[in-house]
């Protein structure tokens, strides 16, 4: 899977607007949504709610996790835990880019929930490496991915199916140790025989 893929899995996530217009439901593929009633709070995916914010027709509310405070407490626990902690939402990430990117007026102190959730990624991140190299290290073959979000598991996709398949390919390769260590016995005893003739 790629990073567009989980990232259109993210955007099917539902979030609550409150729209500035009047309408009927909406039929999409998804699921029916609405009806639609200025100023009444409806929640509907994050890619539709992305869309009425663009043309201006609705105000998005922010997820609950959403707040500089909860944020903070999510990055202690991520930084003082030698596990990976469960994230608030399986499609952080998403949910902050594409909320932050079109609708920062309507998230109370946007700069800095951006700031903290690339803190709480980067500490994320720093920690699946030393997992990873840990893994390899010690020549495991299977590792626990609890708590890990589809875009954390993806972003280590080039590296990982690799690296694995090298270690099985080293655990599973035996050589010949005997008919070689043969081969080298004959080898010097020849050469002692001739040696010892002249």
């Amino acid at each position: 899977m790629d990073p567009e893929e989980v990232e259109f899995l993210g955007e099917k996530h539902l979030v609550s607007i409150v729209p500035s217009f009047t309408s009927e439901s909406v039929h999409l593929i998804q699921g029916d949504y609405g009806p639609f009633r200025a100023g009444l709070p409806i929640r509907v995916p994050l890619w539709v709610a992305v869309n009425l914010k663009q043309q201006k027709r609705c105000r998005i509310q922010p997820p609950e996790w959403m707040d500089v405070d909860t944020l903070e407490l999510i990055k202690t626990d991520e930084k003082l835990s030698r596990v990976f902690t469960k994230m608030p939402s399986e499609f952080y990430m998403v949910e902050v880019k594409q909320l932050l990117g079109c609708a920062s007026d309507d998230i109370p102190r946007a700069d800095e929930i951006r700031t903290i959730v690339k803190d709480i990624w980067d500490i994320r991140m720093s920690k699946l490496r030393s997992s990873i190299d840990l893994l390899v290290k010690n020549h495991e073959m299977y590792a626990a991915v609890d708590n890990l979000t589809m875009m954390e598991i993806n972003s280590m996709r080039p590296l990982l199916p690799h690296a694995l398949d090298h270690i099985y390919r080293m655990k599973t390769f035996q050589p010949n140790v005997g008919s070689q260590s043969q081969t080298m016995s004959f080898s010097t005893h020849s050469r002692v025989s001739t040696s010892f003739q002249s």
